[in-house]
């Protein structure tokens, strides 16, 4: 084991391989930054470079390049609202509020720090359990899969706000777009309206970008100021190193949230935009100011820089042990390991686990890497949003554009971004709540296809499973927690107001005594 160890190390130092790699995190830093294009799409353009390299030098520069696009992305989320990709989104609830304040520097600063602990967090678990993993995911099955699904929907209680009815109302709202497309089960087309475009159903990416990005820049278009409308345009970008001590203090938000991304990531099909809402909700849940959150909460940022970057070391695992992809993009990146002439399963944990531990090095070294890249560009990028809205908002929405068109290249894509956009305004402007709809929308198919695969393997006896019944109290608890904090709070806010209006007319006969 220590020899496979130190070999991966060795190959990866090599001076070819560090080239490589060098290349593939400024290719992914790119990608990171255009909104919507992903670490899949690129991962999937660059495979046909990988034939003449060597193994080693194959999986660095497509692994390097995957890894930096989370990094990327939530700088986008941070400084312009616009997620770089679907798994990016969270950073936006609180990374651009602060930006809007005059805190890019500090936003940025909290989640590339944050990252830097994801992303050490997952390596570091990567290595750990690449050889005892197979077991435990192989427990579960579509019933605990659909019981997970329903436990992300659980933290719609969470982030729905003040209002528990728009928030659910916005739930259904989501599921209701999910099922637009084929039908799973019986290949009949649902809410289609005779459009071939609609067959297989709304496409995320464009939904994503629109919601918040369009959303964002259509605001800023009708203001007409720039980003950080609270400060001068020739001030100081400022609060960097303020923003990596209020990572490091919220340490534990870090560590919980990577806990989740590496574990979401893991399992097949759920990816990490389901990861960053469910660790995104906990972080409130555990939050000692929840009502921050959406106006600039420290921990809330924190948390979905750490799980962007963890969810990316999990989801390798299923990978590498017997050739499961967790993710689209290490379904992609699975198809880069059979050109390179590696065989995912028993091979990489045992005649060839010095390149399994390669790419561990790599996830280390590149995802280090590319935070401390980033923060150089802090300044550059940061003063980006000092500019006046006008001039910059075609240049973004530009972007995204063609972040929308990349998802499947059909115009279509277009048409589905503008409407979100209009439903992001709308949702901003009477205080609706995007994220349920959003999480719904991406839950609803998994949640259809685990019932149905649920139903059909096991009949109704699936609900007696262990692991289906202890996910069922964790839904339980979280639900019976959220709505007992909101009634509090809300309890609370009806008490402040009373005590408001009583206290008034004595601080009047005190003061007229006076």
């Amino acid at each position: 084991m220590i020899d496979a160890i130190t070999s991966g190390l060795d190959q990866v130092l090599q001076w070819e391989t560090l080239a490589l790699m060098v290349v593939g995190m400024l290719v992914g830093f790119v990608v990171g930054i255009l909104p919507g294009l992903g670490g899949a799409v690129a991962l999937a353009l660059l495979l046909p470079f990988t034939f003449a390299m060597e193994p080693v030098q194959g999986i660095v520069f497509l692994l390097s390049m995957w890894i930096v696009t989370g990094t990327a992305g939530d700088i986008t989320s941070v400084l312009f609202g616009i997620p770089g990709e679907a798994t990016s989104a969270a950073a936006v609830l609180d990374g651009y509020p602060m930006t809007k304040k005059g805190e890019a520097g500090r936003a940025l600063g909290i989640v590339l720090t944050s990252s830097a602990i994801g992303m050490l967090f997952g390596a570091v678990v990567l290595g750990l359990f690449i050889t005892i993993i197979r077991p435990l995911v192989l427990m579960l099955g579509p019933p605990e899969f659909f019981m997970l699904v329903l436990l992300g929907l659980a933290f719609v209680v969470t982030l729905a706000g003040k209002s528990l009815a728009k928030g659910m109302a916005m739930v259904a709202i989501g599921l209701l777009v999910s099922f637009v497309g084929s039908d799973p089960t019986a290949g009949l087309p649902r809410f289609t309206f005779d459009q071939m475009y609609l067959w297989s159903g709304i496409p995320l990416i464009p939904v994503v970008v629109g919601l918040f990005g369009g959303a964002e820049v259509l605001q800023l278009m009708l203001t007409r100021s720039a980003i950080a409308s609270g400060t001068r345009s020739d001030a100081k970008i400022t609060g960097t190193m303020r923003g990596v001590t209020d990572a490091l203090r919220h340490w534990p938000v870090a560590i919980r949230s990577s806990s989740i991304g590496v574990i979401i990531g893991m399992l097949p099909g759920l990816g990490g935009t389901v990861a960053q809402w469910i660790s995104y909700g906990q972080a409130r849940q555990f939050s000692k100011n929840p009502d921050q959150f959406g106006k600039g909460a420290v921990d809330g940022l924190a948390a979905a820089g750490a799980t962007n970057n963890a969810k990316d070391a999990g989801s390798l695992i299923p990978t590498i042990a017997f050739g499961i992809p967790g993710g689209a993009a290490t379904a992609v990146m699975l198809g880069g390991f059979l050109i390179l002439g590696i065989n995912p399963g028993q091979d990489m944990l045992t005649t060839q686990l010095d390149i399994t531990f390669s790419m561990v090095w790599t996830v280390l070294i590149a995802g280090l890497l590319g935070v401390v890249l980033a923060f150089a560009l802090v300044r550059p990028l940061a003063a980006l949003t000092r500019i006046s809205g006008p001039v910059i908002t075609p240049i973004l929405f530009m972007f995204i554009v063609i972040g929308a068109y990349t998802a499947s290249n059909s115009w279509g894509d277009l048409l589905v971004m503008l409407g979100a956009s209009v439903l992001g305004v709308v949702c901003l402007r009477w205080d609706w709540p995007r994220v349920p709809f959003l999480l719904a929308l991406v839950l609803g198919a998994l949640l259809e296809q685990y019932l149905n695969l649920s139903n059909t393997l096991f009949g109704l006896d699936w609900l007696t499973r262990p692991g289906v019944i202890i996910i069922g109290l964790a839904v339980t608890a979280s639900l019976f927690f959220s709505i007992r904090s909101s009634r509090r709070s809300r309890r609370a806010t009806r008490t402040d107001g009373r005590d408001k209006k009583v206290g008034s007319p004595v601080i009047e006969t005190i003061g007229k005594k006076k």
